[in-house]
């Protein structure tokens, strides 16, 4: 498998486990942005597998693109574009939020994040990664 690939799954699983232990604590806040983390690095991860991964916080998108492109081969291309559209909840924005919270509305990320959306996070990213591990082994498996 690719050096990058790996190291990719590496970090998303390291995020997930830490999401699973900020939702223990009851840290819904962080539990939300390491379920973000885990998700763009498995989507990213996914990227790899087919082409260079580029620099971007929205690896979804990417991967929707590659697929509208056919650059992603038709037998994977349903499946990539599922797990991109899953992930895109996960994205770019959310990140924000959980680092800066709302600036306009003025409220702090502790006050945007309950313990339901810190579990549906951690769910979401629980389902990805385990479906981009298991794509990556059947893509690279195929090779």
């Amino acid at each position: 498998m690719k050096e990058n690939v790996t190291f990719r799954l590496e970090l998303a699983r390291g995020f997930l486990d830490e999401a699973r232990q900020d939702l223990s604590l009851r840290r819904w806040r962080a539990t939300v942005s390491h379920a973000q983390l885990a998700v763009e690095n498995a989507l990213k991860a996914l990227i790899g597998v087919f082409l260079p991964v580029p620099k971007t916080h929205d690896p979804a998108r990417i991967l929707l693109e590659l697929v509208a492109r056919q650059q992603i081969p038709s037998r994977w291309g349903n499946e990539v574009q599922h797990v991109a559209e899953m992930g895109q909840p996960l994205g770019p924005q959310l990140h924000v939020q959980t680092d800066y919270g709302d600036e306009f509305g003025g409220r702090l990320p502790w006050e945007l994040f309950g313990e339901e959306e810190a579990r549906e996070a951690l769910t979401t990213a629980e389902n990805i990664l385990d479906r981009i591990e298991q794509l990556v082994q059947e893509v690279t498996d195929d090779d």
